[in-house]
């Protein structure tokens, strides 16, 4: 009788195993699913870019830094507050370029080298920003040469988002 109570045992917890396991996933699909709308949300932000994407091609370390300016417009109908701008590696940087050449910056990856200011500026409706990338390919040494893939990306204080991304090869 002990052995068929056991036997019973584990089969009702086996069964209660795949049927918690099917629901896990069933819930875990749907987590992706809200992040994915998470995300369609964040890039409807007022604030737009034409270009998101730069490749350098193949750059040497020799020649020091390089720079990429991607332009930003507020496309909607009120003034968006720019909160923070954070890169994904060390090695890359960001400034914010006003309407009259002056600079706010630079921002970077949070946690290294210190805390990133954060950007507080104001675009107004129908205004521009530029937002100057600077890749250093010397910033990780010799060990630094070969592919490269970089992120930036802008949270304004409503929460919404807009990601660049760079790309190289360095070489020494």
């Amino acid at each position: 009788m002990k052995t068929t109570n056991i036997i019973i045992l584990a089969c009702v917890i086996v069964i209660g195993l795949f049927v918690w396991g099917y629901f896990s996933k069933g819930g875990t699909t749907a987590s992706v699913q809200g992040v994915s709308e998470t995300n369609s949300t964040a890039s409807k932000s007022l604030l737009i870019a034409s270009e998101k994407f730069y490749d350098f091609g193949t750059i040497s370390m020799k020649n020091g830094n390089v720079i990429k300016e991607f332009t930003v417009t507020n496309s909607g109908d009120k003034d968006v507050t720019v909160g923070t701008v954070l890169t994904s590696c060390m090695c890359t940087t960001a400034l914010i370029v006003g309407p009259d050449g002056s600079t706010k910056g630079p921002f970077g990856m949070a946690g290294h080298g210190g805390s990133v200011p954060p950007a507080n500026e104001i675009i107004k409706v129908g205004e521009s920003r530029i937002i100057r990338v600077v890749f250093n390919p010397n910033a990780h040494g010799p060990a630094g040469v070969g592919p490269i893939d970089r992120f930036i990306t802008i949270t304004d204080t409503s929460g919404d988002t807009l990601q660049f991304e760079v790309k190289a090869v360095v070489t020494p």
